[in-house]
């Protein structure tokens, strides 16, 4: 074998992270190299393979043809190098992991979890996003992220490319403030997530499946709002039954039930470093202490 023969890891480190990002601006901040750097990376990785595996311009990027075939190859490499020197360089893994959890799940059940995950592996480091479930499977989409644990409506299979892993079921019931009433010829008052929410749309289409009116009372980015707004009786909200804030209890209020929901771990692959599987394995052994039975 000659050294044609044989790839630079650091180019192709920085032609995945342009990948995920579509952006050589992005993918500079994220390795903290110059643009310039990664352009030459990139270079010198396409002239090592022998082809173009991205076209750019001034306002885009994009994989060519032989971009999307070598991706693949590009990322399984990566991971078994991560994977080698966490196993050569360490007893225990180490390293740090872009973690993306639902706001309703980080808000109640997370804490617990996390105290055990630390005093198991306290030389891991997450980075957390808190954001809406929808969003966080977009970021893990763009490469944002490394695992996300998040909501999907039983019926949703628009992420199964990307590995979920059931958690616990729980379905979506009806919560308000325990003196609220609901007037069955009134418009259902709402209080509910912004757009894109998958408990906002499982609402709003049981009310028009049923041919029940309805007024949004109260729209917030934040479950604290969410919950502040209901207990102060302003409307009911749709949330996973397990996860009901303090304060608020299941009502039916006479409306139409909603679909049931997955909590789910999704990865971007079968296999990842050895902090990312820490954090996979320790999550799928704990499903039991997650879930709250009905």
């Amino acid at each position: 074998m000659t050294m044609r023969n044989e790839l630079d890891l650091v180019q192709v480190r920085t032609f995945v992270t342009v990948a995920g990002q579509l952006s050589f601006s992005g993918a500079a901040r994220q390795l903290g190299l110059s643009q310039s750097a990664v352009s030459q990376h990139v270079q010198r990785l396409e002239s090592r393979v022998g082809r173009a595996l991205l076209e750019r311009d001034t306002h885009t990027v994009r994989l060519t043809a032989g971009g999307e075939a070598f991706l693949g190859y590009a990322q399984r490499m990566l991971v078994l190098n991560d994977e080698a020197i966490g196993v050569a360089g360490a007893s225990e893994p180490r390293g740090r992991v872009r973690f993306g959890v639902s706001e309703d799940f980080a808000l109640t059940r997370l804490p617990d979890f996390l105290r055990r995950f630390r005093a198991l592996h306290p030389r891991i480091d997450l980075e957390f996003t808190v954001e809406l479930s929808v969003m966080l499977h977009r970021r893990l989409r763009a490469g944002e992220l490394d695992a996300v644990l998040a909501m999907r409506l039983n019926a949703t299979t628009g992420v199964d490319a990307f590995r979920p892993r059931t958690l616990f079921h729980d379905p979506l019931v009806w919560v308000s403030a325990p003196d609220v009433e609901v007037d069955a010829h009134e418009p259902v008052p709402l209080v509910l997530y912004p757009r894109p929410s998958l408990t906002r749309d499982a609402a709003l289409d049981a009310l028009v499946s049923a041919g029940r009116a309805y007024r949004v009372a109260c729209t917030s980015g934040s479950l604290s709002g969410l919950r502040a707004a209901a207990l102060a009786g302003l409307g009911v909200m749709p949330f996973a039954r397990s996860l009901i804030p303090d304060g608020l209890v299941h009502r039916d209020h006479g409306l139409p039930g909603l679909p049931g929901t997955t909590f789910a771990l999704v990865t971007r692959s079968g296999t990842y470093p050895p902090a990312v599987r820490a954090l996979v394995e320790a999550l799928q052994g704990d499903h039991h202490e997650l879930r709250v039975d009905p």
